[in-house]
């Protein structure tokens, strides 16, 4: 088979209006595990063609140390898909979430392999996956975070917990994965024996920052089983109380998923209680940003009055001042309001 099938490289536009075409639903899931992986770039390949064949969309990360999938399902093909998986050793029985909110989350399939499945940029001797925190069921969770002494923390990047978290939670003010584990190892220092109560998203990341923790001295760490997604599940169907209030920022065209109807974040530009994320419309800058709705309606989707203005050029007027690469790196189109940082982290294709 040749390997230029092993990609889609039809337009964005035109695969976002075929997925608006659809007249069946999908099923947005995800799943993760850390394992050997001998051959990943045979694993992806083998993927790729599989699921293509089902249909199935998706931004999966394969790597030496295991797999981190998030994808859509047509739902007509679920049971193929589910066969699809068990067919596979490594994959067999793998626990899958299913999404808290449906929607269009993915318009296409994308398979890379990468370094790591998770960005840590940890070296082999930081951590020992074989050694994690221990998973904590959401009812056991939410005892633990009621009792005193206990240390929550969001293993997140900032962004996600400006819209949804879990109150008291300790939040690392930090956008990357990287920068996140050093900074929550000094923002612990002096607690190694305390009881350390960690969540995330869907689990993964917890698992190699548990790991991590436990090499460096800290004792007794336990983390959030399958993560805000599953706890949520949790909450609904065991009539459990939710301690999570807001949103869970997901990495797909969602944007997030409506766990209570808190709003805890605010519009970067006038400040008034908000929490959706918008990717700015203005093509030369894609800031992710949260803005309410008479902002969005005042500055035509865009974070600032420059984006808007750039936005409402002549495309010809466009194309020449993006022959000027200076200016489109530096703050020409951003409004002060706007943190600066997030620019670096938030170009969506």
């Amino acid at each position: 088979m040749k390997k230029e099938i092993l990609h889609n490289k039809i337009n964005r536009n035109i695969l976002i209006k075929e997925l608006k075409k659809e007249t069946f639903n999908r099923i947005t899931c995800s799943f993760y595990k850390y394992i050997d992986i001998e051959n990943p770039i045979d694993l992806r390949d083998r993927l790729y063609i599989s699921w293509s064949n089902v249909n199935i969309f998706g931004r999966i990360y394969v790597s030496k140390e295991g797999i981190n999938a998030q994808l859509s399902c047509p739902e007509h093909n679920w049971n193929k898909f589910k066969m699809n998986l068990n067919d596979l050793t490594i994959l067999k029985n793998i626990q899958i979430k299913k999404a808290i909110v449906e929607g269009n989350s993915f318009y296409k399939l994308t398979i890379k392999v990468r370094d790591e499945i998770v960005a840590y940029g940890l070296k082999d001797n930081d951590y020992d996956i074989n050694k994690t925190g221990k998973h904590i069921n959401s009812r056991d969770f939410n005892r633990l975070v009621e009792k005193k002494g206990t240390v929550l923390v969001d293993m997140r990047n900032y962004y996600e917990s400006e819209v949804g978290k879990f109150t008291n939670a300790v939040i690392p003010d930090e956008e990357t994965s990287k920068q996140l584990l050093p900074k929550v190892k000094k923002m612990l220092k002096g607690k190694e024996n305390s009881e350390i109560l960690m969540y995330c998203t869907g689990g993964i990341r917890c698992e190699k920052a548990s790991s991590y923790l436990l090499k460096q001295g800290f004792n007794n760490i336990k983390q959030l089983k399958g993560g805000i997604i599953q706890y949520s599940h949790d909450v609904k169907n065991n009539n459990l109380e939710s301690k999570f209030i807001g949103k869970n920022f997901v990495f797909d065209k969602r944007m997030s998923e409506r766990i209570t109807s808190d709003i805890i974040g605010k519009c970067h530009i006038c400040n008034n209680p908000a929490d959706d994320h918008v990717d700015c419309n203005n093509e030369t800058c894609h800031i992710l940003f949260i803005q309410c709705n008479e902002c969005k309606k005042k500055y035509l989707g865009c974070c600032s009055i420059e984006c808007k203005n750039f936005n409402l050029l002549p495309k010809v007027k466009q194309d020449e001042i993006k022959k000027n690469p200076k200016k489109i790196i530096s703050n020409t189109f951003h409004s002060k309001h706007i943190k600066p940082r997030l620019r670096t982290i938030t170009r969506r294709k």
